[in-house]
Order: structure tokens, then sequence, then C-alpha cells
């Protein structure tokens, strides 16, 4: 099984800073795109930051300029660094990956467990 843990998540002050980390695990032949999502309560699951093999990350519009999503592929692993953090970027962040495994004609959909982000005001 394919399976990918996070890291890194915990409460901040409005205006500071935390990396979140997602590793790769398992049968994994390839990774095609890593990125990250998040959801805060009550609303929506939210693109956050992600991008395809060879091609330069893409940003969502609340969070421009503020986080950098950095790609180490050929160790399945993906990082998100959080600068000028704001009350209304609390949530749960999901990393996610493409992935073909040693038998797979077609990639999948890896999601990972989950990190809880707080931001307080």
């Amino acid at each position: 099984q394919v399976q990918l843990v996070e890291s890194g998540g915990g409460s901040v002050q409005d205006g500071g800073s935390l990396r979140l980390s997602c590793v790769g695990s398992g049968n994994i032949f390839r990774i095609n795109a890593m990125g990250w999502y998040r959801q805060a309560p009550g609303k929506q699951r939210e693109f956050v930051a992600g991008g395809t093999r060879g091609a330069i990350p893409r940003y969502s519009d609340s969070v421009k300029d503020r986080f950098t999503m950095s790609r180490d592929i050929a160790n399945n692993r993906v990082y998100l660094q959080m600068n000028s953090l704001k009350p209304e970027d609390t949530a749960i962040y999901d990393c996610y990956a493409d992935v073909y495994g040693s038998s797979s004609s077609r990639p999948d959909r890896i999601w990972g467990q989950g990190t809880q982000v707080t931001v307080s005001s």
C-alpha cells in the first residue's frame, strides 16, 4: 500500500510561520504530481498549492506570496512553508500525490492523514 505521512502542524500566533512535511512510502514507482489542500470547519476543501512533474507549482490566490511549496519527488517528499499566517488559514491541511505503483497503468490520487494548523489572533 502507498501512504503519505504528514508532520509539522501546530498552533501559532497571527503572523507566525510553520513548515509542513509530507513523505510517501510503499509501492511507489513514479510520482507525477504532489501538493496540498486544506479544509476549515464549515467550509469546502480548498486547493492550496501543487503541480505536476516538471511544472512550476501553482498557488491559491489566498496564499500566494505567503506560502511556498517545494518538492523532492525523487525521495517522495513535498513541503509547504507557510509565512505571515492569518487566523483564516486555520484548517486541516492534507497533502496529495498522483502515484504510479509497480503494477499501475494509470496514476492514483493518494492523500495524507491530515495535520491541524491553528492560527490565533
